[in-house]
């Protein structure tokens, strides 16, 4: 039952006692709205669809990011970069607001202020994957039942084309030429098997068959283990290779590859050349030089979905047109 009583001048209290549920109080400053929300609170529970409000009103968003990086991120792979995104995300007005009063509307105010600063597209929508991931966790283990994930109905920012950067005429033997001894493998790995940063620096020796032709990767960005084929240039690398007391096949930093690949385009007057573009070059080399179908790139690959793929199909123009003309595959 529902006790409404007038709290000095200016607000109004309700206090719901309901056999099976906890006693939930609001205040309000008029008694119009002390009086709608009491008659809502009583028929959801007499429905048995009252979801306690009392926890995402307890805490702020700020307080809520630092429970979710003590509780949730140490599950991930390499938690820094989330604690560093946390650490960005405190600094703004946002996040002093209480849970329950969070609406799309503050998001969408967050995400102008983030643009109006210059973020790029990706990196609000990092930003808001993961505050997005904090509501859906916040609902499922915190008992916030109540709350929606206002994330969720805020129109996200307008994503730019896929990076198109592929390796001109000459530009690979001087990528080559400028790397350093150590870092001139990495290179010729990536083009030979398009592995990501993260999947090359994780390959560990175990994992590896010479003899098959094949690699085992554990550790890959979408949760799933693959076979990689091996080339015989990719062979080739690892033949070379000296065994590190690690058993890791390249002992390296993902990052550490990107300062690298920095510091070598750099020397080599190669401008707008970044490490992940190796595995865009190398993708797209599948498609031109080889007759591999759609399904064996992505294995190789690891892209998720063919739609991922569907940017390097146009490739393969010289491989229909031959059929179109009754050239056999393989031929």
């Amino acid at each position: 039952m529902a006790t409404i009583r007038k709290r000095g001048n200016l607000q109004w209290e309700v206090r719901i006692r309901r056999k099976g549920y906890p006693t939930t109080v609001k205040t309000f400053l008029n008694k119009t709205d002390a009086d709608a929300w009491a008659a809502t609170m009583e028929s959801e529970m007499a429905r048995g669809v009252f979801t306690s409000a009392k926890e995402s009103e307890r805490y702020t968003l700020s307080e809520c990011l630092d429970r979710y990086a003590e509780e949730y991120l140490p599950r991930h792979k390499d938690p820094r970069r989330e604690v560093s995104r946390i650490k960005r995300l405190q600094k703004y007005p946002l996040v002093k607001k209480i849970m329950a009063t969070i609406r799309s509307k503050d998001i969408a105010d967050f995400r102008r202020t983030r643009e109006n600063e210059g973020a790029a597209p990706d990196t609000i929508r990092l930003d808001f994957a993961l505050l997005s991931r904090l509501f859906n966790f916040a609902r499922s283990n915190w008992g916030m039942e109540n709350l929606g994930n206002p994330v969720q109905l805020t129109t996200k920012p307008k994503l730019p084309k896929g990076r198109e950067r592929r390796l001109e005429e000459g530009e690979e033997a001087r990528l080559l030429a400028a790397c350093d001894p150590d870092f001139a493998p990495i290179v010729r790995f990536a083009l030979a098997t398009a592995m990501r940063r993260g999947e090359i620096v994780s390959l560990r020796w175990e994992d590896v068959n010479l003899k098959a032709s094949k690699a085992r990767l554990v550790d890959t960005k979408n949760g799933e283990s693959r076979t990689v084929p091996l080339s015989m240039a990719a062979k080739d690398v690892l033949k070379e290779l000296p065994r590190h007391i690690s058993g890791r096949v390249f002992p390296y930093h993902p990052d550490h590859l990107s300062a690298r690949m920095a510091k070598a385009c750099q020397a080599a007057g190669l401008e707008n050349l970044r490490f992940h573009d190796l595995r865009h070059e190398a993708t797209s080399r599948f498609f031109e030089e080889t007759d591999l179908d759609v399904m064996e790139v992505k294995a190789i690959t690891g892209h998720k979905t063919l739609q991922m793929l569907a940017r390097y199909t146009h490739l393969r123009t010289h491989h229909l047109a031959a059929r179109l003309d009754g050239a056999k595959r393989g031929s």
